[in-house]
């Protein structure tokens, strides 16, 4: 389907940057809610240890073939939904 990546060079190392389509970011955050709702990794208002492996079986079986991994697809793009959210709750509050 619509999974893509793309890479960016430099002299002395090759990073890949994930592109991240919507199914996937849809996919993620129900895979979340999900694991919130079944509540064995909840602590307080976050995650216990060890969600993000939980979370890439989740996703590897709605998502086979996007072969999205804990360690750096997960983390990444949670910190970047995080990032994001924040800007938009601050603009709806008035803020900045």
């Amino acid at each position: 389907s619509g999974f893509s990546q793309s890479s960016v060079s430099s002299q002395s190392f090759r990073v890949t940057i994930r592109k991240w389509v919507l199914e996937e970011d849809v996919a993620l955050v129900a895979c979340m809610v999900d694991l919130h709702n079944v509540g064995t990794f909840n602590a307080d208002t976050r995650f216990k240890a060890g969600y993000l492996n939980e979370l890439e079986k989740m996703l590897e079986k709605v998502l086979p073939h996007a072969m999205l991994k804990a360690k750096p697809n997960l983390e990444s793009r949670i910190r970047t939904l995080k990032r994001v959210w924040l800007i938009i709750y601050d603009m709806l509050r008035g803020k900045k």
